[in-house]
């Protein structure tokens, strides 16, 4: 299956509720963007906060796609049912993910809700999966906040699955003894893995570890961090990565320093994953909006052309 194309699932950061939706965009060559559906959701969110934001997506063997989501929405509750503070959601929020499920990436399921914390977990965040070829299953991973350390430093936890029905128990995937971590994002290259995660604290921004299997030990890739303390500002998160057809990769980073417009999804590129060398690359991408915590799936053309075709809004 030759991947020449580029999906990018995400949500806009919106005041209104239409924002935390699934949105699509597409490419064809990784660096320039365009919105399809008219910009308008491909998919709303009908249960649970009626909002979903920090999308993943994975291609499965089977052929099937799924879309997993935080199930969240400030704009419907955060000044009602959370009182206005982001530690009633660190402590409240929901347990559940959002998830859909497609063929063909036009024609998606209803919306099904995936219970995965139980009542030690805070809120379930930032979901992301990888294919594990050692286990041969689907390891899902998110962050949360845990009883066992009273909320407080959220940590990385996993579950793993074959079918996206039936899941194992959480466990811990990643700890940060001085700070919580979210975000996290997991890569395969060349028989390593790399692990993006954003550090709340020392240091505060997103940090690159790598490791020998997907769910063991790490070590920090120090040029990474190097070339963040270069960007003068630690307000990037919701790290996703993907290979360039030049075979380089190139890693977004949504950066929310500003209000308004300034805010989204910045590009940053590198030579080889194992360098750890991303270097902001903005002149080179054009996006027709910035856009929030979202993930990249390399497609087909002929998913592509199905996708333009099969999700342009009708006259």
């Amino acid at each position: 299956m030759l991947m020449e194309a580029y999906l990018f699932v995400h949500f806009k950061e919106k005041t209104t509720p239409d924002g935390e939706q699934v949105y699509f965009a597409l490419s064809t060559d990784g660096f320039n963007w365009e919105q399809i559906n008219g910009g308008q959701p491909v998919l709303w969110s009908e249960q649970g906060d009626k909002g979903v934001r920090d999308h993943t997506i994975v291609r499965t063997k089977s052929g099937k796609f799924f879309i997993l989501a935080t199930d969240l929405s400030l704009a419907n509750h955060f000044n009602g049912k959370y009182k206005g503070s982001w530690e009633n959601i660190v402590r409240e929020g929901s347990k559940c993910l959002s998830l859909w499920e497609s063929d063909d990436l036009v024609n998606w399921s209803e919306q099904r809700m995936i219970h995965l914390g139980d009542d030690n977990f805070g809120c379930l965040w930032a979901p992301d999966v990888l294919y594990d070829q050692r286990e041969e299953d689907y390891v899902l991973h998110w962050s949360s906040s845990h009883a066992s350390n009273d909320y407080g430093h959220k940590s990385i936890y996993y579950s793993r699955t074959k079918d996206f029905e039936s899941f194992t128990k959480p466990q811990l995937l990643y700890q940060k003894e001085d700070s919580g971590v979210i975000d996290s994002a997991v890569y395969e290259d060349n028989g390593k893995f790399y692990r993006f995660v954003k550090s709340e604290a020392n240091p505060h921004g997103v940090i690159l570890q790598k490791g020998d299997s997907l769910t063991g030990e790490y070590i920090t890739v120090d040029a990474f961090n190097a070339e963040m303390r270069k960007l003068g500002s630690s307000a990037y998160e919701a790290p996703t990565a993907y290979k360039l057809k030049n075979g380089k990769w190139c890693l977004m980073l949504d950066f929310f320093g500003v209000q308004g417009e300034g805010q989204g999804y910045v590009p940053f590129v590198a030579d080889e994953m194992d360098s750890g060398v991303f270097i902001r690359s903005d002149e080179s991408f054009s996006f027709p909006y910035r856009f929030k915590h979202g993930t990249v799936l390399s497609i087909t053309m002929e998913e592509y052309n199905r996708m333009k075709e099969g999700l342009s809004p009708r006259a």
